[in-house]
């Protein structure tokens, strides 16, 4: 029998039941909600887990109606209970199918698309002895695959946006138009290298790539900064979600 735990995001806004044993979503998830513009719209999850990052921006953007694409038939339907469990149904669903052979009535223009990727390797050697860890978090090659299909379900003028290790942004930047692009790396503290990159696409934006400052994540004596803490428990947007 799968174990579960309920853990609470956004200061306790969003509740997420989980399985103890596969993959786990967590700060990631709600740093990459942040991420969406606050223009709202239909959205669409890449990879979608338990649902996690898609009921964060269900939280931020009450206006906003969302469906998110998850591969493992039962986190599909924990998504959906989720969803329900948290109130937003009837604007947040559901759908089991692959990323990379995208079901036909997910064939379609959205405003915001957005996904947190497997984007591991396997360079010291480690499995996941979880199938749905192994599925969420180990590439087998595929990075460059999500990245061309989150471009395709993007409307004219939305937004694709990833987060992804930060040492594969020159295979992400190699898989998305030469503009429109807004890098935010996320730094542990402010003296360490950025483990995280966020990056956002506009689709048929000219401007210029922009690298932006970023989130530094934890003070000196590891707690979350106040900037930190303000997206993780009360929900503000991240400087590039802005209109």
């Amino acid at each position: 029998m799968t174990a579960y735990t309920e853990d609470r995001f956004l200061n306790g806004r969003v509740a997420v039941r989980q399985p103890v044993g596969g993959f786990r979503s967590g700060l990631d998830a709600v740093m990459l909600a942040a991420a969406i513009p606050e223009s709202g719209g239909d959205i669409l999850e890449l990879g979608a887990g338990a649902g996690a990052a898609s009921l964060c921006v269900a939280a931020r953007l009450p206006s906003s109606t969302i469906v998110g694409l998850e591969f493992d038939e039962g986190l599909t339907a924990l998504a959906n209970e989720n969803a329900r469990a948290n109130g937003v149904d009837r604007r947040v669903r559901f759908v089991a199918g692959d990323v990379l052979s995208i079901p036909t009535e997910l064939k379609r223009d959205f405003t915001h698309v957005f996904a947190n990727p497997p984007f591991h390797g396997n360079e010291a050697g480690a499995t996941p002895r979880d199938a749905g860890r192994i599925r969420a978090l180990l590439d087998p090659g595929t990075l460059a695959e999500w990245f061309k299909e989150g471009g395709k379900r993007t409307a004219w003028g939305g937004t694709f946006t990833a987060i992804i290790r930060a040492d594969r942004l020159g295979e992400a930047l190699r898989n998305l138009p030469g503009s429109g692009i807004t890098i935010f790396p996320l730094w542990p503290r402010e003296d360490e290298p950025a483990k995280r990159i966020i990056i956002q696409a506009r689709k048929g934006s000219g401007a210029p790539p922009v690298l932006l400052p970023g989130l530094v994540l934890h003070d000196a004596d590891g707690h979350y900064t106040a900037e930190a803490d303000a997206i993780l428990r009360r929900g503000r947007s991240l400087a590039l979600a802005r209109p």
